[in-house]
């Protein structure tokens, strides 16, 4: 019988698994709308650099999809609070004159901070793939230190339209939360080393994609955390390859979307389509999620701080493919770690 750490041929065929995923266009409607009003919002008052800010704290609606009411409403708001936090440490960190190394640096306190708090709070998506996310991406524009009551308050406003958002049907309804047992405030013993994995793939992965020169580390380190945030080492082989693989076809649909050179409402419109569409397929299958996802974060990031179509397709197919060879590396040096001390930990 394999061992519960290592990789069979039963997970392997999760590459191309399609699990079901019921209620799965509730999640995505209400991901839609948080997405969009936020959006439209900064259109309005014509800051589009603040795109940024909305988009992360809208991130809010992504948790608590299989929670209702109360237990939704608490992990949204632990959740928007360290998006919001996220958000406005990139934006000092963005006002350093060498950010980029200390992006590095301070995303791997993220990731740490943020695989003990989502683990603390049972966070659903797991981990802290979206604090890092959002602070590198705002890290990665410059700023003034003074943009950070701005980045804050408008990531705040983000957070709490989506924590209203995806409670106010169950409000109308009456709907009360079924018993479910809370976690305890600590982590498991099976996740002790967590945070230490998620700082060490993200220095990794930003680290090699900065030293090479290449213009966007974040999504290095991104593409390093996404599968560590999923149980068991042929779980995380499955989703690293999905995020390679996912990615290098979603570069297509983006060049497409790119070339389109839509303006900024039909770009929020294009996003807001894409972003319901991956909630629909993410719970089905990741790799197929990528597809979307992929054109939808580079339309985000050229709302608020346009750059050459070609460097960024380049930039996020070399960086996914680094960030992700770092995932496998660090499931792979921890795997040869528990064989040598089985006792240590028996599950991821």
């Amino acid at each position: 019988m394999a061992s519960p750490a290592r990789p069979d041929a039963r997970t392997a065929w999760g590459f191309l698994h399609l699990a079901p995923t019921p209620g799965a266009h509730r999640v995505g409607v209400r991901a839609g709308i948080s997405v969009l009003v936020p959006l439209l919002g900064v259109l309005v008052v014509e800051r589009p650099e603040w795109a940024l800010y909305a988009t992360f704290g809208a991130f809010t609606s992504l948790y608590g999809r299989n929670h209702v009411h109360l237990s939704r409403a608490v992990m949204q708001l632990s959740a928007g609070a360290a998006l919001t936090a996220s958000v406005a440490v990139g934006v000092l960190v963005g006002s350093l004159e060498q950010r980029a190394w200390a992006a590095v640096a301070v995303g791997a306190v993220v990731a740490a901070l943020g695989s003990v708090l989502a683990s603390v709070q049972d966070w659903h998506p797991p981990g802290p793939l979206f604090l890092v996310f959002g602070f590198g991406a705002v890290a990665s524009v410059p700023h003034e230190v003074g943009d950070v009551v701005a980045a804050a308050g408008v990531a705040a406003a983000s957070a709490a339209f989506s924590v209203v958002v995806g409670n106010v049907g169950a409000v109308l309804r009456g709907q009360r939360s079924p018993h479910r047992r809370r976690a305890r405030g600590r982590l498991g013993p099976a996740w002790t080393v967590q945070p230490l994995r998620q700082a060490a793939a993200v220095v990794a992965a930003g680290g090699i994609a900065t030293a090479l020169g290449i213009g966007h580390p974040y999504w290095a380190m991104v593409a390093a955390s996404a599968p560590l945030t999923v149980r068991g080492v042929g779980h995380q082989l499955v989703r690293a390859a999905h995020r390679v693989v996912g990615t290098l076809l979603g570069l297509v649909s983006s060049a497409a979307l790119l070339a389109l050179h839509l303006d900024p409402v039909p770009t929020v419109l294009v996003v807001v389509v894409l972003q319901v569409v991956t909630e629909m397929v993410v719970g089905r299958n990741y790799g197929v999620a990528m597809v979307t996802i992929t054109p939808m974060a580079l339309l985000m990031g050229q709302l608020a701080a346009p750059r050459p179509a070609g460097e960024l397709l380049l930039d996020r197919g070399v960086e996914t493919v680094v960030g992700a060879a770092v995932a496998v590396l660090v499931v792979l040096a921890g795997l040869r770690l528990r064989g040598r001390r089985p006792r240590a930990v028996d599950a991821e």
